[in-house]
């Protein structure tokens, strides 16, 4: 059977169990392993991850620059409020949004999903005319670009789920000057903006953080049933 037409409990492929293991496993690592490395298959999966993100309208006014040079990653450092992760993870992801998002960009959306599925532009007419009246409504009231950025952690939330039931670690790291990251990456002036950032590899040994336990607020004080 297709998996389009399976349901949604038939394409369970984790457990509740499992799941709510991983996510109790994963935590902000504070110090990574700098010697253990995300195998190749793995990170290409987790990349995919990013691919796959959701987004408003599917525009994905995003890049997503992976750093795994060690002398660049080093250099983020010191615009990391002298944070280790960016040097000793084994990848450093920077989410990026697309600035100024714009007809050219709804347009590339749309051809790449006449690709996809077929169809036409004459056929998408509507949807297309729906878009640009709500980017251009966003523009107006000045909360374009905002409206984009909120999208970002919309991928970094996937993203770290999606490394935790693979066994990885993450960092999600907002304790950074964009403007610096731009400047170190090539992204200034590029039509991206560094907005936050998340360093993936394996928890080192000795990371004190790692045993502690998680400290929430009980389910009754932070979900409300309607």
């Amino acid at each position: 059977m297709e998996a389009s037409h399976l349901s949604g409990h038939d394409m369970m492929i984790t457990s509740p169990e499992q799941l709510l293991g991983a996510l109790n496993w994963r935590y902000a690592t504070k110090k990574f392993n700098a010697s253990a490395l995300i195998p190749a298959e793995l990170w290409n999966t987790l990349e995919t991850a990013l691919v796959l993100a959701p987004s408003s309208f599917g525009l994905q006014p995003w890049k997503f620059v992976v750093v795994t040079d060690p002398q660049v990653k080093a250099q983020l450092v010191p615009h990391s409020w002298g944070q280790s992760q960016p040097a000793d993870c084994s990848h450093m992801v920077v989410f990026a949004v697309k600035t100024g998002l714009d007809q050219g960009h709804v347009d590339q959306f749309l051809a790449r999903q006449i690709e996809v599925r077929g169809g036409s532009l004459e056929a998408l007419a509507g949807y297309r005319g729906m878009m640009l009246g709500s980017l251009q409504k966003a523009a107006d009231a000045g909360y374009l670009d905002v409206w984009q950025t909120h999208q970002l952690y919309i991928a970094l939330g996937q993203f770290m789920t999606a490394a935790a039931l693979l066994g990885v670690d993450t960092c999600p790291m907002e304790g950074i000057a964009p403007v610096e990251y731009d400047r170190i990456l090539g992204l200034t002036d590029s039509g991206y903006k560094t907005v936050v950032a998340c360093a993936a590899g394996y928890r080192a040994d000795d990371d004190k953080y790692a045993s502690q336990k998680k400290v929430r607020f009980p389910v009754s004080e932070v979900v409300k049933h309607v």
